[in-house]
Parts: structure tokens; C-alpha cells; sequence
């Protein structure tokens, strides 16, 4: 009597994504010079192995398993999957000026950090880079620009998780970008306190003095504002409620980088929407 239990599953993706998957994963064999019948999958299989880890957080053991591959092979297949849907993301040169085009009233930025196993790196003063004080666990910070909407049009390369949003976000150069297209567009950026100090293209609502209370006029503005910017975090949540991969992510926290902008091109490929 066999010991194990075989059964069908349906993955939540449209067919159209995985053929798409499959054939950027075809371009990238015969660019490599792949040859015939040198791998163990085929195409659509690979992009199916790849979109089970990222919508369903599958492990890679039991991918190998499923696959009959071993665990080392399932690791290169995502990483090829990963490497392929990321050079698909647009830049932020590409992302800003769809958004110019599209024209909207203003844009959200906002970070998110993606946690992951618990793996250390020296700081300053000796403290660990990739843990975040405010969130209580290790993790890579990635800056998000959403549409008014909540769509979400560009992710940045993950920074340590202790850095401060403001201080990314100066290091991929988004506070020299959104303040420029707010002066020459009067496009501003909606964002939370984390992005104080951050320049006049940015809107957040305003801390309450020490030792006194905030206007009327000021309180009223927050809670615009708030209701406003709030739907931006629209757009870290679609990202991680649909793709159980950026929950937690076990692989170097270095590869979130490409994590992310993958994800972000599956969404725009599920979707069909760039902005």
C-alpha cells in the first residue's frame, strides 16, 4: 500500500501570467544556449514552480519533491524565475514618468518592511542592521510609490530594516525626485511622519507641539490628509496579501530586492494595469 497521499490543487493565477512567466523563461534559455533536453522542466513547468513559492509561500523542499528535482536545482529554477520577472520592473525614471502622463492629483509613498529569518549584520556601534525597532523583528525596508488609488507603480532595492523610511528613501533618491515633479507638476507626495523634514513636495499631517495642542485648522488638515494618504497602505497590502511570499521571505535578505520588483510585475501582469 503506497504511504503517500496524491491529490489536485488549483493555483489562484490567471493561465496567461504562468505563459508569460514561461516564455521569459524560454528567452532566457536560448540567451544562456541552453540545450535541448538538458533540463529537467520545461518552461511552463518552471513558471508554475516559481508562482507556487511566490502566491502560496510553497517550500522549496516540497517543490523539489513535487518536481522530482532535487532541493539545490528548485532553488536555481526560482532564482531564474526571480532574475527574469525583475528586469521587467520599470526603474524609477520609467515609474515616475507614466505618472506624469497619467497626471493624478498627487502620489503616496510609503515603506514597508518585509521580515525574514532572523539573519544578523554588523552596524554602527554594534547594532544589528536588519532588525527593525518599530516592527520587533529582522527584515529589509522597501519604499513603495502607489497611485491615489492605492496601486502600487514602483518598488525600491530593499534597504536594512533599521534604517529610517526618510533615510532610504533619500538613498534611492526618491526625496530629490518627488520634490522636483511637485514643483514643476504640483504633483505632491502624500506620506506619514516617517518622511518629516523631507522637503515642501511631501504632505504629512503635523506632530503635536510639547506641552500644547494642535489647531483646529491643523487638526482638520490631519485628518485630510490621513484620509487621503490612507489608501496608500492599499498598496503594501495587496502586494503582501497576494503574494504569500513577501510575508516572510528565508532566502538572503539581499534577494528581496528582486522579490519584490517580481511581485510587483506579476501584480501589474494579473492585473493588466502599469498605473
Amino acid at each position: 500500500m503506497p504511504t503517500s497521499v496524491t491529490y489536485t490543487a488549483v493555483l489562484d493565477v490567471r493561465r496567461s501570467t504562468a505563459e508569460h512567466l514561461a516564455g521569459l523563461l524560454c528567452d532566457h534559455r536560448i540567451v544562456a544556449r541552453t540545450r535541448k533536453g538538458r533540463r529537467a522542466l520545461g518552461c511552463f513547468k518552471q513558471a508554475v514552480l516559481v508562482l507556487r513559492w511566490f502566491l502560496d509561500g510553497t517550500r522549496l523542499a516540497q517543490l523539489a519533491r513535487d518536481n522530482g528535482l532535487s532541493v539545490s536545482t528548485s532553488y536555481r529554477y526560482l532564482h531564474e524565475g526571480l532574475a527574469v520577472l525583475a528586469a521587467g520592473a520599470p526603474d524609477l525614471s520609467t515609474a515616475l514618468e507614466r505618472a506624469k502622463a497619467a497626471g493624478p492629483t498627487h502620489l503616496n509613498l510609503d515603506g514597508t518592511v518585509i521580515r525574514t529569518d532572523r539573519v544578523a549584520a554588523p552596524g554602527p556601534n554594534g547594532a544589528d542592521l536588519r532588525w527593525s525597532g518599530k516592527h520587533k523583528h529582522h527584515g529589509g525596508n522597501v519604499q513603495v510609490i502607489a497611485t491615489p488609488d492605492g496601486w502600487p507603480i514602483w518598488v525600491s532595492p530593499v534597504r536594512p530594516g533599521r534604517e529610517h523610511d526618510t533615510t532610504c528613501a533619500r538613498h534611492h533618491g526618491l526625496v530629490e525626485a518627488l520634490n522636483r515633479i511637485a514643483a514643476e507638476l504640483d504633483m505632491p507626495t502624500l506620506v506619514d511622519f516617517g518622511y518629516e523634514n523631507a522637503g515642501d513636495g511631501f504632505r504629512h499631517p503635523f506632530k503635536k507641539p510639547a506641552g500644547s495642542e494642535l489647531t483646529e485648522e491643523q487638526q482638520t488638515y490631519n485628518k485630510v490628509i490621513r484620509g487621503i494618504h490612507g489608501v496608500c497602505e492599499r498598496a503594501n497590502s495587496l502586494l503582501k496579501t497576494t503574494f504569500k511570499a513577501l510575508r516572510r521571505v528565508s532566502l538572503d535578505p539581499s534577494r528581496i530586492t528582486k522579490i519584490a520588483a517580481a511581485a510587483l510585475v506579476l501584480l501589474q501582469l494579473e492585473y493588466d494595469r502599469t498605473i
